[in-house]
């Protein structure tokens, strides 16, 4: 009597076990594409040296980035006291709850421009609310994946978008760069331009020569030494030749005050329906 064929006699896996098997592994997978790589990184195990590298890379990017969030905030209208601020939590947040192992948060130009016509329109309130409306439209993008539709944005629109943003901003803080104060800074760029021709006369030129001499040192850092923190470096040295030669530039505190405290939390007063219709806009623009 023969025997019987070897994959005869072999089970069959049950069809409902490994649909159901199959059915958990994708639950698994949506469930950890929304978890925090944090969580990732504490289960695979985090050493010392990993401790030691991430700290000096934090170090790296607080060196650009809190010079860098100062000058924003300025940009935006607002104190740089509200820039330091932002720039700490959002960054804490951002690597707590991001989804990237690498990624870094911190202070984009691109925004300066956007913020500073909310701020202007709604004041910081109306930027707050703003800022959590942008946030929940986020989360509803992520979940219908539109972000794969951003492969078809043209080129072009990225870099006329950026270049314009440049344009703005140049033009915003070319008065204070020069130390002219114009009534048409808060106008268009070409208002504005024209504004500071047609009062160049009262430039202070201790202002324009620090700000040029900081624009150059900055360039030539980047050149010479890229690894230094040519932003940090530049604003220490400029403050101490400001301070030690007693030239006649504005500061920081004789602009917004002195009393700035960087740690001064603003909760939003009243959320209303008519408000949030009034965002819809610039919420969608952040």
């Amino acid at each position: 009597m023969s025997s019987p064929h070897p994959l005869r006699t072999a089970p069959l896996p049950s069809a409902s076990k490994s649909g159901k098997a199959k059915t958990n592994a994708q639950a698994d997978r949506r469930d950890r594409r929304f978890a925090p790589k944090l969580i990732d990184a504490l289960r695979e195990g985090y050493t010392v040296s990993f401790l030691r590298a991430d700290a000096l890379a934090g170090l790296t990017v607080a060196i650009v980035a809190l010079p860098l969030a100062m000058g924003i905030a300025i940009a935006s209208g607002v104190p740089p006291s509200i820039g330091l601020m932002t720039a700490i939590f959002a960054g804490i947040i951002i690597s707590a709850l991001g989804g990237s192992r690498v990624q870094i948060g911190g202070p984009t130009a691109a925004f300066a421009v956007v913020v500073f016509a909310v701020i202007q329109k709604h004041g910081l309130d109306g930027l707050a609310l703003a800022t959590l409306m942008a946030g929940g439209m986020l989360l509803i993008a992520g979940f219908l994946k539109a972000g794969l539709w951003l492969r078809y944005i043209p080129q072009s629109v990225i870099v006329g978008f950026t270049a314009g943003i440049a344009v703005t901003i140049a033009s915003t803080q070319a008065g204070a760069l020069l130390g002219i104060s114009v009534p048409e800074a808060d106008g268009e760029v070409l208002s504005r331009l024209s504004g500071y021709l047609r009062h160049w006369q009262t430039a202070d030129w201790a202002t324009a020569a620090l700000g040029a001499g900081g624009i150059f040192a900055i360039l030539l850092l980047r050149k010479w030494k890229p690894q230094w923190p040519g932003f940090l470096l530049v604003v220490v040295i400029a403050t101490t030749l400001a301070t030690l030669l007693r030239l006649p530039v504005e500061a920081v505190g004789s602009v917004f005050g002195a009393d700035q405290n960087p740690f001064h939390f603003r909760f939003i007063e009243a959320i209303t329906l008519g408000a949030m219709i009034d965002l819809l806009p610039s919420a969608f623009t952040i």
